[in-house]
């Protein structure tokens, strides 16, 4: 990983970091990753043939997405904590807050019969440990970025192997005792910490990155493409080898590149399709202006708002879909909705209703104390 950096950043500045301004090409990925999440969430997940497979194709990768999204966001908004080091004592009361919401809203939602993993709750643990690795070096990001999705799924896994029972990997909720909450957000759930911090790392450490620049456009996309192509090829090659499946607890599958399994092929492989999504909305953004990709991106700059509605939605049209064609439907009929609104929403305010909810109580009133402006997460 620290080759490719060094291919990604060279003939740069050292820690140029992006311009200022909104970069629409950011909110467009972030929008593709809700519809994606929308699609996968709708379902149905399983099923044959080349349409099932064109519709769960943001299956594993949409929600890598989202959370590669939010490692460039938090590096953004921290960047003059970072220039100058002022703003600390602020910078942790605005993440206490957003924590808080996230991890309380997150288990709540989870109540819901909605049939899906909300991944709320572990953004609350990733923004913590965003706050603690808010200064340290670029590599020290790409090395936690690597450890994660090599050596996490390795403790991952072998804690299972040497229990000799798979995790439940059931996404916690608000009824839970908080040690069950804990361990299910670090280690057994659907979005263990482990193995997640490797995609919000790697958004942090891009954030920190001009990706504006032309240049380092399509050196990300190189190194991105090479490694999509590179780890599914890996694990067809290994599945080729061994001649069959791999049972639930073996070491095996460290070579196996299964949608949410947590193994090192699928998180290098994910990461690598997100960042080709993102590089491709930022060259758009680049060669077309900002106009075309703001409908787009609206959606995107509302995010959590649309993200939280479509959990009470499908827990209302539960356990709808049955079909292919039902879930097409669902989805087209919840992404119009949710676009139609965003674009409505924007209008007359600057941000989402739970996009507001999620700043710090102090920053409402749209100006917030003095003492509270050097850093707002």
């Amino acid at each position: 990983m620290a080759d490719a950096a060094d291919f990604i950043t060279r003939a740069q500045p050292s820690a140029p970091g992006p311009r200022h301004g909104r970069m629409l090409g950011v909110d467009a990925a972030r929008a593709l990753a809700i519809v994606g999440m929308v699609t996968v969430n709708v379902g149905p997940t399983e099923g044959t043939g080349f349409g099932t497979w064109l519709y769960l194709l943001p299956h594993g990768r949409a929600s890598v997405l989202f959370v590669l999204l939010a490692g460039i966001g938090f590096s953004l908004m921290t960047r003059r904590v970072r220039d100058t080091g002022a703003g600390r004592g602020p910078l942790w009361a605005g993440l206490a807050w957003r924590c808080l919401v996230l991890l309380v809203g997150g288990l709540a939602l989870q109540l819901l019969g909605h049939d899906v993993n909300v991944i709320l709750s572990v953004y609350a643990l990733l923004f913590v440990v965003a706050g603690l690795l808010v200064r340290v070096p670029d590599r020290v990001l790409l090395t936690l970025a690597g450890l994660a999705a090599l050596a996490g799924p390795v403790l991952w896994l072998g804690l299972q192997v040497r229990a000799g029972t798979p995790f439940d990997a059931r996404a916690p909720r608000l009824d839970d005792a908080p040690g069950e909450v804990l361990v299910a957000l670090l280690l057994t759930g659907p979005y263990p910490l482990v193995t997640w911090v490797a995609p919000f790392a790697l958004g942090m450490w891009l954030g920190r990155r001009d990706l504006t620049d032309p240049a380092r456009q399509r050196r990300l996309a190189v190194v991105a493409g090479a490694l999509a192509v590179t780890a599914p090829l890996a694990a067809r090659a290994a599945a080729w080898a061994r001649g069959g499946l791999v049972g639930d607890l073996s070491w095996e599958l460290l070579l196996t590149d299964a949608p949410h399994g947590q193994m090192p092929l699928w998180l290098v492989g994910a990461t690598a399709v997100s960042v080709l999504v993102l590089t491709g909305c930022l060259v758009l953004e680049r060669r077309l202006g900002g106009r075309p990709l703001r409908p787009v991106a609206v959606l995107g700059q509302l995010s959590l708002t649309c993200y939280v509605l479509h959990l009470f939605v499908l827990a209302w049209v539960r356990p709808l879909p049955w079909t292919l064609g039902q879930g097409v439907a669902v989805s087209t009929v919840l992404v119009g909705a949710a676009a139609a609104g965003s674009v409505l929403w924007r209008r007359r305010h600057r941000r989402g209703p739970l996009e507001v909810l999620v700043r710090a109580p102090w920053t409402w009133a749209g100006a917030a104390p003095a003492a509270h402006r050097a850093a707002r997460p």
